[in-house]
């Protein structure tokens, strides 16, 4: 005989794998489209190692865009208010905007290093670092921001 508790679990895991069935049914899957490289260049490896402990002070962090809108007077700035966590809006600047539009950001879940000294930029104090990858095709700068499942709650701490 069940317990009330474990007959709870077994319909709500029951009721949790229709769900899924159900999601991967109505979402098609997205075609899996090849991208060539071939054309691409990235800055070499650093050769210098650093230490675990200089590593494990960098406190990186998925952050929710709250708000997102270009920097007055600035060709290259947007302004990020972000949810890191911790209950307080977080402002952060980023010279990106010959990449991104602003409103294509606002609700991505990205991430960021928070534990930066906030240095001001226009005016602005920016408190950490939106982080990209950048490359080189035929000649021409690339960036990517770095975006991530936007399951992962606001504040996860990354390793």
């Amino acid at each position: 005989m069940k317990s009330q508790g474990a007959a709870k679990n077994e319909a709500n895991n029951a009721a949790q794998a229709t769900s899924t069935v159900a999601k991967a049914v109505e979402e098609p899957t997205a075609a899996k489209v090849e991208i060539d490289f071939s054309n691409v260049e990235v800055e070499p490896l650093f050769e210098d190692m650093v230490d675990f402990d200089t590593f494990s002070k960098s406190d990186f962090r998925a952050v929710k865009v709250k708000e997102c809108e270009a920097v007055p007077k600035s060709k290259k700035l947007l302004k990020f208010v972000l949810d890191d966590g911790s209950g307080e809006d977080r402002v952060i600047l980023s010279g990106i905007h010959d990449y991104y539009e602003p409103e294509d950001l606002v609700g991505k879940t990205l991430i960021a290093i928070v534990n930066l000294p906030p240095r001001k930029m226009m005016g602005i104090d920016s408190c950490g670092m939106i982080i990209s990858a950048t490359h080189l095709e035929e000649g021409r700068g690339g960036l990517n921001v770095l975006m991530v499942d936007d399951r992962i709650p606001a504040g996860a701490k990354l390793y």
